[in-house]
Protein backbone atom coordinates (compact mmCIF):
# COMPACT_ATOMS: atom_id res chain seq x y z
CA UNK A 1 0.00 0.00 0.00
CA UNK A 2 1.28 3.79 -0.62
CA UNK A 3 -0.06 6.37 1.51
CA UNK A 4 -0.02 10.06 0.45
CA UNK A 5 -0.59 12.88 2.39
CA UNK A 6 -3.04 15.66 0.80
CA UNK A 7 -4.16 19.17 2.12
CA UNK A 8 -6.19 20.88 -1.03
CA UNK A 9 -2.64 22.90 -2.26
CA UNK A 10 -1.57 22.45 -5.56
CA UNK A 11 1.50 20.43 -4.23
CA UNK A 12 -0.82 18.36 -2.35
CA UNK A 13 -2.93 17.04 -5.70
CA UNK A 14 0.68 16.86 -7.28
CA UNK A 15 1.34 14.16 -4.66
CA UNK A 16 -1.57 12.29 -5.21
CA UNK A 17 -1.26 12.35 -8.79
CA UNK A 18 2.47 10.51 -8.41
CA UNK A 19 1.27 8.41 -5.49
CA UNK A 20 -1.45 6.88 -8.29
CA UNK A 21 1.09 6.39 -11.07
CA UNK A 22 3.26 4.82 -8.90
CA UNK A 23 0.69 2.46 -7.22
CA UNK A 24 -0.44 1.56 -10.68
CA UNK A 25 3.29 0.30 -11.63
CA UNK A 26 3.58 -1.64 -8.07
CA UNK A 27 -0.15 -3.53 -8.40
CA UNK A 28 -0.55 -2.04 -4.89
CA UNK A 29 -3.86 0.18 -3.30
CA UNK A 30 -3.92 3.87 -2.55
CA UNK A 31 -4.96 5.22 0.58
CA UNK A 32 -5.27 9.52 0.62
CA UNK A 33 -5.03 11.14 3.58
CA UNK A 34 -5.73 14.45 5.00
CA UNK A 35 -5.51 15.80 8.99
CA UNK A 36 -7.44 17.96 11.07
CA UNK A 37 -7.10 18.55 14.79
CA UNK A 38 -8.23 15.97 16.97
CA UNK A 39 -10.93 17.41 18.02
CA UNK A 40 -13.19 18.50 15.09
CA UNK A 41 -12.74 14.47 14.22
CA UNK A 42 -15.50 14.19 17.03
CA UNK A 43 -19.27 14.32 16.21
CA UNK A 44 -19.99 14.08 19.67
CA UNK A 45 -21.83 17.83 20.76
CA UNK A 46 -19.31 20.30 21.55
CA UNK A 47 -21.22 23.59 22.44
CA UNK A 48 -20.01 26.48 20.15
CA UNK A 49 -17.47 24.43 18.29
CA UNK A 50 -19.75 22.11 16.88
CA UNK A 51 -20.50 24.15 13.88
CA UNK A 52 -16.59 24.56 13.24
CA UNK A 53 -15.89 20.93 13.54
CA UNK A 54 -18.27 20.04 11.06
CA UNK A 55 -16.88 22.51 8.50
CA UNK A 56 -13.53 21.01 8.93
CA UNK A 57 -14.93 17.70 8.54
CA UNK A 58 -16.72 18.86 5.28
CA UNK A 59 -13.68 20.48 4.21
CA UNK A 60 -11.42 17.34 4.92
CA UNK A 61 -14.02 15.24 2.94
CA UNK A 62 -13.60 17.63 -0.30
CA UNK A 63 -10.00 17.80 -0.22
CA UNK A 64 -10.04 13.94 -0.15
CA UNK A 65 -12.62 14.20 -3.07
CA UNK A 66 -10.68 15.79 -5.09
CA UNK A 67 -7.53 14.28 -4.54
CA UNK A 68 -9.29 11.22 -5.34
CA UNK A 69 -10.68 12.18 -8.58
CA UNK A 70 -7.27 13.68 -9.66
CA UNK A 71 -5.56 9.85 -8.64
CA UNK A 72 -8.20 7.89 -10.46
CA UNK A 73 -8.01 9.87 -13.80
CA UNK A 74 -3.96 9.39 -13.14
CA UNK A 75 -4.35 5.52 -12.91
CA UNK A 76 -7.99 4.66 -12.89
CA UNK A 77 -7.01 1.01 -12.12
CA UNK A 78 -5.65 1.22 -8.75
CA UNK A 79 -7.85 0.53 -5.67
CA UNK A 80 -8.35 3.96 -3.71
CA UNK A 81 -9.96 4.56 -0.24
CA UNK A 82 -9.41 8.05 1.80
CA UNK A 83 -8.87 8.70 5.93
CA UNK A 84 -9.11 11.44 7.81
CA UNK A 85 -6.29 11.84 10.21
CA UNK A 86 -6.63 13.43 13.60
CA UNK A 87 -4.25 15.67 15.28
CA UNK A 88 -0.48 17.19 14.29
CA UNK A 89 0.01 15.75 10.74
CA UNK A 90 3.48 14.54 11.52
CA UNK A 91 3.07 12.15 13.61
CA UNK A 92 -0.80 10.96 12.58
CA UNK A 93 0.94 10.37 8.81
CA UNK A 94 4.05 8.66 10.77
CA UNK A 95 1.20 6.14 12.24
CA UNK A 96 -0.87 6.39 8.98
CA UNK A 97 1.68 4.74 7.37
CA UNK A 98 2.63 1.76 9.70
CA UNK A 99 1.89 -0.83 7.43
CA UNK A 100 2.81 1.47 4.00
CA UNK A 101 5.86 0.40 1.13
CA UNK A 102 5.92 4.21 0.66
CA UNK A 103 4.50 7.31 1.92
CA UNK A 104 3.81 10.53 -0.40
CA UNK A 105 4.45 14.28 0.47
CA UNK A 106 3.48 17.11 -1.37
CA UNK A 107 6.88 19.91 -0.49
CA UNK A 108 4.35 22.16 1.14
CA UNK A 109 0.71 23.44 1.32
CA UNK A 110 -1.50 25.17 3.56
CA UNK A 111 -5.36 22.98 4.17
CA UNK A 112 -5.30 20.58 6.55
CA UNK A 113 -1.54 21.11 7.13
CA UNK A 114 -1.86 24.92 8.11
CA UNK A 115 1.53 26.83 8.41
CA UNK A 116 3.14 23.22 8.31
CA UNK A 117 6.08 24.14 5.51
CA UNK A 118 8.61 21.95 3.78
CA UNK A 119 10.68 22.23 6.90
CA UNK A 120 7.95 20.98 9.24
CA UNK A 121 6.65 18.22 8.18
CA UNK A 122 9.12 16.44 6.05
CA UNK A 123 11.70 16.52 8.42
CA UNK A 124 8.85 15.40 10.67
CA UNK A 125 8.26 12.81 8.68
CA UNK A 126 11.11 11.41 6.68
CA UNK A 127 13.70 10.59 9.17
CA UNK A 128 10.71 9.13 11.24
CA UNK A 129 8.41 7.36 9.34
CA UNK A 130 8.41 3.27 9.11
CA UNK A 131 8.66 3.40 5.53
CA UNK A 132 10.64 5.13 2.77
CA UNK A 133 9.44 8.98 2.19
CA UNK A 134 8.63 10.68 -1.29
CA UNK A 135 8.27 14.54 -1.20
CA UNK A 136 7.23 15.87 -4.61
CA UNK A 137 8.83 19.30 -4.63
CA UNK A 138 8.73 19.24 -8.26
CA UNK A 139 7.51 17.47 -11.35
CA UNK A 140 9.16 18.17 -14.61
CA UNK A 141 6.35 18.64 -17.61
CA UNK A 142 8.70 16.24 -19.41
CA UNK A 143 11.37 13.79 -17.51
CA UNK A 144 13.83 12.33 -18.80
CA UNK A 145 13.17 8.55 -18.42
CA UNK A 146 15.99 8.66 -15.80
CA UNK A 147 16.66 8.04 -11.67
CA UNK A 148 19.33 9.52 -9.97
CA UNK A 149 21.07 8.01 -7.03
CA UNK A 150 23.03 9.48 -4.44
CA UNK A 151 25.74 7.55 -3.49
CA UNK A 152 28.39 8.29 -0.48
CA UNK A 153 30.28 4.90 0.41
CA UNK A 154 28.41 4.42 3.76
CA UNK A 155 26.47 1.20 4.99
CA UNK A 156 23.05 2.67 4.10
CA UNK A 157 24.16 3.13 0.76
CA UNK A 158 23.45 -0.77 -0.27
CA UNK A 159 19.48 -0.07 0.60
CA UNK A 160 19.25 2.65 -1.51
CA UNK A 161 21.13 1.40 -4.44
CA UNK A 162 18.51 -1.52 -4.14
CA UNK A 163 15.88 0.60 -4.25
CA UNK A 164 16.79 2.61 -7.47
CA UNK A 165 17.88 -0.06 -9.45
CA UNK A 166 14.26 -2.01 -8.17
CA UNK A 167 12.53 1.39 -9.42
CA UNK A 168 14.20 1.75 -12.38
CA UNK A 169 13.24 -1.89 -13.43
CA UNK A 170 9.89 -0.98 -12.65
CA UNK A 171 9.56 2.34 -14.71
CA UNK A 172 11.73 0.38 -17.43
CA UNK A 173 14.25 3.93 -17.47
CA UNK A 174 18.12 3.91 -17.04
CA UNK A 175 20.01 4.99 -13.92
CA UNK A 176 22.29 7.54 -13.11
CA UNK A 177 24.60 6.86 -9.98
CA UNK A 178 26.26 9.74 -8.39
CA UNK A 179 28.81 10.28 -6.17
CA UNK A 180 30.58 13.44 -5.19
CA UNK A 181 33.79 13.74 -3.73
CA UNK A 182 36.17 16.46 -2.39
CA UNK A 183 40.13 15.59 -3.05
CA UNK A 184 42.19 15.08 -0.27
CA UNK A 185 44.89 17.56 0.79
CA UNK A 186 48.20 17.50 3.05
CA UNK A 187 47.94 19.17 6.02
CA UNK A 188 45.36 19.60 8.50
CA UNK A 189 46.86 16.77 11.22
CA UNK A 190 46.78 14.25 8.58
CA UNK A 191 49.14 11.66 7.13
CA UNK A 192 50.98 13.44 3.68
CA UNK A 193 49.22 12.71 0.49
CA UNK A 194 51.26 10.37 -1.39
CA UNK A 195 52.53 12.28 -4.72
CA UNK A 196 51.19 9.53 -6.74
CA UNK A 197 47.97 9.25 -5.34
CA UNK A 198 44.57 9.58 -7.23
CA UNK A 199 41.59 10.22 -5.70
CA UNK A 200 39.28 9.87 -8.50
CA UNK A 201 40.64 6.11 -9.26
CA UNK A 202 39.82 5.71 -5.55
CA UNK A 203 36.07 6.99 -5.59
CA UNK A 204 34.94 5.75 -8.65
CA UNK A 205 36.41 2.40 -7.80
CA UNK A 206 34.42 3.00 -4.28
CA UNK A 207 30.83 3.33 -6.80
CA UNK A 208 31.59 -0.11 -8.45
CA UNK A 209 32.19 -1.89 -5.75
CA UNK A 210 29.36 -0.40 -4.50
CA UNK A 211 27.25 -1.66 -7.64
CA UNK A 212 28.79 -5.07 -7.66
CA UNK A 213 26.42 -7.36 -8.37
CA UNK A 214 23.57 -5.50 -9.14
CA UNK A 215 23.92 -4.73 -12.67
CA UNK A 216 23.82 -8.51 -13.14
CA UNK A 217 20.94 -8.88 -10.88
CA UNK A 218 18.93 -5.61 -13.27
CA UNK A 219 20.87 -6.37 -16.57
CA UNK A 220 17.99 -4.56 -18.37
CA UNK A 221 18.59 -1.48 -16.76
CA UNK A 222 21.15 1.02 -18.37
CA UNK A 223 23.40 2.33 -15.54
CA UNK A 224 25.87 5.72 -16.15
CA UNK A 225 28.23 6.15 -13.42
CA UNK A 226 29.10 9.80 -12.25
CA UNK A 227 32.03 10.56 -9.74
CA UNK A 228 32.48 14.25 -9.70
CA UNK A 229 34.57 16.42 -7.76
CA UNK A 230 32.38 18.77 -5.73
CA UNK A 231 29.81 19.23 -2.85
CA UNK A 232 27.46 16.48 -3.32
CA UNK A 233 24.40 19.20 -2.52
CA UNK A 234 25.11 20.99 -5.75
CA UNK A 235 26.17 17.72 -7.76
CA UNK A 236 23.11 16.48 -6.85
CA UNK A 237 20.53 19.71 -7.46
CA UNK A 238 22.38 19.44 -11.41
CA UNK A 239 21.86 15.96 -11.25
CA UNK A 240 18.20 16.19 -10.03
CA UNK A 241 17.21 18.72 -13.01
CA UNK A 242 14.87 17.27 -15.35
CA UNK A 243 15.01 13.70 -13.70
CA UNK A 244 12.33 11.31 -13.32
CA UNK A 245 13.04 10.63 -9.97
CA UNK A 246 15.65 11.28 -7.00
CA UNK A 247 16.71 8.57 -4.72
CA UNK A 248 19.20 9.15 -1.59
CA UNK A 249 19.65 7.82 1.70
CA UNK A 250 17.76 9.68 4.74
CA UNK A 251 21.58 9.23 6.89
CA UNK A 252 24.77 8.42 5.30
CA UNK A 253 28.40 8.73 5.61
CA UNK A 254 30.26 11.35 8.20
CA UNK A 255 26.69 12.22 9.74
CA UNK A 256 26.34 12.75 13.96
CA UNK A 257 25.06 10.21 15.73
CA UNK A 258 21.43 11.34 16.89
CA UNK A 259 20.93 13.02 13.79
CA UNK A 260 17.24 11.96 12.25
CA UNK A 261 18.18 13.13 8.57
CA UNK A 262 21.79 13.82 7.11
CA UNK A 263 23.09 17.11 6.18
CA UNK A 264 22.64 16.25 2.41
CA UNK A 265 19.04 14.71 2.84
CA UNK A 266 17.97 17.93 4.74
CA UNK A 267 19.27 20.08 2.01
CA UNK A 268 17.86 18.10 -0.85
CA UNK A 269 14.40 18.41 0.56
CA UNK A 270 14.70 22.09 -0.29
CA UNK A 271 16.88 21.52 -3.56
CA UNK A 272 15.82 18.89 -5.39
CA UNK A 273 14.60 19.51 -8.75
CA UNK A 274 12.30 16.33 -9.29
CA UNK A 275 10.12 14.02 -6.57
CA UNK A 276 12.64 12.71 -4.75
CA UNK A 277 12.61 9.31 -2.05
CA UNK A 278 14.10 9.40 1.10
CA UNK A 279 15.54 5.88 1.66
CA UNK A 280 14.61 4.92 5.13
CA UNK A 281 18.17 3.79 7.06
CA UNK A 282 19.34 0.41 8.22
CA UNK A 283 18.01 -0.73 11.56
CA UNK A 284 21.19 -0.15 13.20
CA UNK A 285 21.68 3.15 12.00
CA UNK A 286 18.20 4.57 13.21
CA UNK A 287 19.41 2.92 16.76
CA UNK A 288 22.89 4.50 16.78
Amino acid sequence: MIVVGVDGSPAGVAAAAWAAREAGLRGVPLRIANAIPAWACSTAPQGRYTRVAAWMRDGAADVLAAATGRAQAEAPGVEVDTAILAGDPRPALVEAAADADLLVLGNHGLGGFRGLLLGSVAYGVAGRAPCDVVVVREVPSAPRPEIVVGVDGSPACAKVLDFAFAEAALRGVGLRVVHAYRPLEAGGGFAPVPDDFDDEKVEVRMVREALAGRREHYPDVKVVEEVVRGHPVEVLRHASVGADLLVIGSRGHGQFTGLVLGSVCQAMLHYARCPMVVVRAPAEQLAG
